[in-house]
């Protein structure tokens, strides 16, 4: 039993030294070798509050993440389909309630992000679907006639596209 013991113990500790080593080396080293800037255009569609709020926290670490690689980022949003709903300041009382910790973490990501300098849009024709009042959209975001439209001219421009689902 002690043998035993003694070789989980052994196994444990390499695992351990073996982790400690790949999380200092872990990167993007091999992409992003020889570039200083990145031009990046996420098309985000998602269907439900607590999705959005999880990846515009996970494109906040995307973003800082090219920073600590000393790339530059420039990056551009684009939200259409359902997910305006969640961008708007005005909701549903019940709504509201249900998912506050959520819309309370996409609007902190949304002055997070702009401050970081990425552009944040919100398809117009995705806010008529769903009848949301384009004056409740944070100011820190840009109304775009087709979300569409709007992705194909940043992809145009060079813009790599990001689809999330």
């Amino acid at each position: 039993m002690k043998l035993i013991s003694k070789i989980l113990f052994f196994i444990a500790t390499i695992a351990l030294f073996n982790s400690t080593i790949s999380a200092e080396e872990i990167n993007d080293k091999a992409s992003l070798n020889g570039i200083k800037e990145a031009k990046g255009v996420f098309l985000i569609d998602f269907t439900d509050v607590k999705t959005t709020a999880f990846y515009l926290k996970i494109i906040e670490g995307t973003h800082k993440g090219f920073i600590k690689q000393n790339v530059n980022p420039d990056l551009v949003l684009v939200f259409i389909g359902k997910t305006v709903k969640y961008l708007s300041t005005k909701q549903d009382e019940a709504f509201e309630m249900e998912n506050e910790e959520h819309l309370i973490s996409i609007q902190n990501s949304i002055q997070n992000l702009s401050k970081l300098g990425v552009r944040l849009e919100v398809c117009a024709v995705a806010t008529k679907v769903f009848n949301i009042d384009n004056s409740t959209i944070p100011k820190e975001m840009n109304i775009v006639a087709d979300g569409f439209i709007s992705l194909i001219g940043w992809q145009t421009q060079g813009y790599k596209l990001v689809p999330i689902f």
